[in-house]
């Protein structure tokens, strides 16, 4: 049977641990009250038994006899106490400023164990755990109540939307089937309309002159923040009707979403064609017509949808908040139960379960009406439908997956073994009669060796995460039902890289079994070009959602200046700047075979190209350009000067990088000092920025020495090791000012295993990227995403 402490451990909810009872530290209290009552064993005086008094034949009945009287008396003694002395106190404290009255609980059971110093620390941890309890809940609880009215609100201005619009499609289909092509018939028809659409709307002022162009899917809604200008008007009333007093107004408001560029474009192009169109319908008759779209009613519906789900997620884990902490309550007051006696225990349970976290049953009837609002709006009364919604399945680890990573990596040392042994037996390396195969070869096969080695280190990195309980798709908002596990991962490199083994297999028998070039160098080429295809597939297979939301995220990183920089963004970004060379690898690819080269074998007509070498230098850059405009982007949004001295960290490793492209050509005592001199400026800004801000470490006042306040692994050198590691990994640049002389062969394998390194360090450092990430997100207690709505209160009178 699984202990409670492990079982709590498995579904307490991460982000609000601090916020659970703190069920370990009162087993330490019940320990000690044990420990206290545990009785020692009489030892006999000498003098007794020289006497013969230690005998039990003389002394036993004798001490019997006297223990039954004094229980008798002790137990009627007791009997009395309990009426007046077991009880449990509840303080109210009235705050001030017209804040909400607090409970806080004080118990009065420590009075029938005054001699025992541990059992009064014990209920006094218990009283400060109950009210933290009841605190956290109260205050999640109100919160989410509030948004629980407001998502109402929305929901009620959302279908008075589609219903103005829906009549007035209605009437304008009606008027012209009436009136035909007269002129003077549709003029009265829409003004009338006008008339119509003001007075039915006078109550609840709905304004849809403005809603964001989404061109996301359903789920990036819940991403977009409230940047950007905001379009707002009023809409004209009837005269005839009186204005309404002291009601909130709703108005529809215009965003232009930061997230995407292509959606900001979007978003401000329709902005200003409303314009045109408003001013020009205001010059013909002096009046305004607001253009309702089915479009952006969609638009507003899928906001709304998405922000219902979160507010029930939300719900969901404050009830199984609820009922772990009662759970927790009532099996440490067993344990004490055992110990002290049952009427302590018994009397403290009842109250427990009066307080505030047990007893109140909003929560309960506000996941109710959410359910039933969602299930009558979004899904047509199919509640099999809303719950998939509400309460989406997680997706499993298949043992399947792990079954066919199991045969794959077989294959794969199968073929890389096949592979070994034909290159040495025909010597393609070695021999003069296939100059450059290993141009051909190594940069789609290193380009595919990295990819698939970031990927088994981010296989690693979900299973440790897994392990850890970091909620990386929190985190990085990612579905939970479509996020890759670790196993899927495995599985995907794997496939790479038998993939890959397999057709160099193949194209090295063709060269070697007498082929044209022309008709067998072609494979590399083919095999990444169905790997790029593969990528856009348009169809639900092999990973559609990831794939698509891998496109989007490097859209995103493209387009940094423009965009709403998001967690996962800036994250995968700097993946991209230890995936230089497999951008370089790329570049020659293309290269070779967009030239033509793979027919006329000259290999270096790339190379010698001034294009390929300018543009050697604008691959290298790329990566931490991007980084550094997310930078910027962010201290613009957040005002954050923390961002701008980020920023100067990948300015500074731009330029390291482009100093070594520099002496790798021009070599020269000049240029090894510019290449010393920032080089090492860069790594010791970057090891700075790792230890200090990413990983949250090397903090002299922690309680951990030189780590931090807050570790998730319990082993302590396992940081410091790491630590070690990503400093020693950071000087892998030196290779670039020693110069190893070595054969073609050998460069290639020396720069494979240098790049490789970084992969490696750069997986490492995932880990405790995110962990700080968690760590920070336990401490704000955010568990459930915030998803902006379509309209706003707003006080005007128009």
């Amino acid at each position: 049977m699984v202990k409670f402490s492990k079982e709590l451990e498995a579904q307490l909810i991460p982000e609000w641990k601090e916020a659970f009872v703190n069920y370990w530290q009162l087993k330490k209290h019940v320990k000690k009250i044990k420990l206290s009552r545990k009785p020692t064993k009489p030892s006999h005086p000498e003098a007794l038994i020289k006497w013969g008094l230690a005998s039990s034949t003389f002394i036993d009945p004798v001490r019997s006899a006297a223990k039954k009287i004094a229980d008798r008396f002790r137990s009627s003694a007791g009997d009395n106490d309990t009426v007046t002395q077991v009880v449990i106190r509840v303080r109210s404290e009235n705050l001030e400023n017209g804040q909400v009255e607090d409970e806080a609980c004080e118990t009065g059971l420590t009075k029938l164990f005054d001699e025992e110093h541990e059992v009064r620390v014990f209920f006094e941890a218990l009283d400060e755990e109950l009210n933290k309890v009841n605190q956290f809940y109260e205050s999640r609880e109100r919160e989410f109540l509030d948004r629980g009215e407001e998502l109402e609100k929305q929901l009620q201005i959302l279908q008075d939307l589609k219903r103005i619009l829906s009549e007035r499609r209605r009437r304008s289909s009606s008027s012209l089937k009436a009136n035909g092509n007269n002129e003077g018939s549709l003029s009265r028809s829409s003004s009338g309309r006008d008339s119509d659409f003001s007075s039915e709307s006078s109550g609840d002022l709905l304004n849809e002159n403005s809603m964001e162009a989404l061109e996301e899917q359903g789920h990036e809604v819940a991403t977009l923040e409230n940047n950007g200008a905001s379009y707002m008007n009023s809409l004209t009333r009837s005269s005839s009707r009186p204005k309404q007093t002291g009601k909130p107004k709703m108005g529809m408001m215009k965003r232009i979403p930061s997230t995407t560029a292509a959606g900001a474009i979007t978003a401000l192009t329709t902005m200003l064609w409303d314009d045109l169109v408003n001013n020009r319908n205001r010059k013909k008759d002096g009046t305004k017509d607001y253009s309702m779209s089915k479009k952006k009613i969609q638009c507003a519906e899928k906001m709304i949808r998405g922000a219902f789900v979160e507010l029930y997620r939300g719900l969901f884990l404050l009830k199984n908040y609820s009922s772990l902490n009662l759970m927790a309550f009532t099996k440490i007051l067993k344990k004490f139960h055992k110990v002290a006696g049952p009427q302590a225990s018994t009397n403290y349970l009842k109250e427990v379960k009066k307080s505030h976290f047990v007893s109140s049953d909003k929560v309960i009837r506000l996941m109710d009406e959410v359910e039933s609002m969602f299930t009558k709006y979004f899904t047509n009364n199919d509640r099999k439908k809303a719950m998939k919604f509400l309460r989406p399945h997680q997706q499993r680890d298949s043992h399947m997956v792990t079954f066919f990573v199991g045969l794959l990596t077989g294959c794969f040392v199968t073929l890389f073994s096949l592979y070994a042994i034909l290159a040495h037996l025909t010597g393609v390396f070695s021999s003069k009669a296939y100059p450059n195969y290993v141009d051909i070869v190594y940069p789609v096969f290193s380009a595919f060796a990295l990819f698939s080695l970031h990927l088994l280190m981010y296989g690693c990195n979900l299973f440790a995460w897994k392990q850890t309980r970091i909620n990386c798709n929190f985190i990085c908002e990612f579905s939970p039902t479509t996020a890759l596990k670790y196993r899927d991962a495995f599985l995907i490199c794997t496939t790479s890289m038998t993939t890959v083994v397999g057709m160099m297999v193949v194209h090295l028998l063709l060269r070697t079994n007498g082929f044209s070039s022309i008709r067998a160098d072609p494979i590399p080429g083919v095999l990444l070009l169905v790997y790029i295809l593969l990528l856009v597939c348009p169809f639900n297979v092999f990973y559609c959602p990831t794939r698509y939301c891998f496109i989007r995220v490097i859209r995103n990183i493209i387009c940094s200046p423009f965009c709403k920089v998001l967690m996962v963004d800036f994250f995968m970004a700097d993946q991209l700047t230890s995936q230089i060379p497999l951008l370089r690898h790329m570049e020659s690819t293309a290269c070779y075979f967009l030239a033509g080269s793979f027919r006329t074998h000259q290999y270096e007509t790339c190379k010698s190209g001034r294009f390929y070498r300018e543009l050697a230098y604008v691959i290298s850059f790329l990566p931490y350009y991007w980084r550094a405009m997310q930078c910027a982007r962010r201290w613009f949004d957040e005002g954050d000067a923390n961002h701008l001295a980020n920023m100067g960290k990948y300015v500074s490793a731009m330029v390291a990088a482009g100093a070594r492209l520099t002496y790798a050509r021009q070599e020269g005592m000049p240029w090894l000092i510019v290449v010393v001199v920032t080089s090492t400026v860069a790594m010791f800004y970057q090891l700075y920025w790792d230890f200090i801000k990413d990983w949250g470490v090397l903090n002299r006042r922690s309680k951990n020495s030189w780590l931090r306040d807050d570790l998730i692994l319990n082993n302590k050198s396992i940081y410091v090791i790491s630590i070690a590691l990503n400093t020693v990994l950071r000087f892998a640049w030196v290779e670039t000012v020693l110069r190893f002389r070595v054969g073609v062969v050998e460069s290639h394998l020396l720069d494979l295993f240098l790049a490789s390194l970084e992969v490696i360090r750069r997986g490492h450092w995932n880990f405790y990227r995110l962990e700080n990430e968690h760590l920070n997100n336990v401490g704000k207690f955010r568990a459930v995403k915030t998803v902006p709505l379509p309209f706003r209160e707003m006080d005007s009178d128009d």
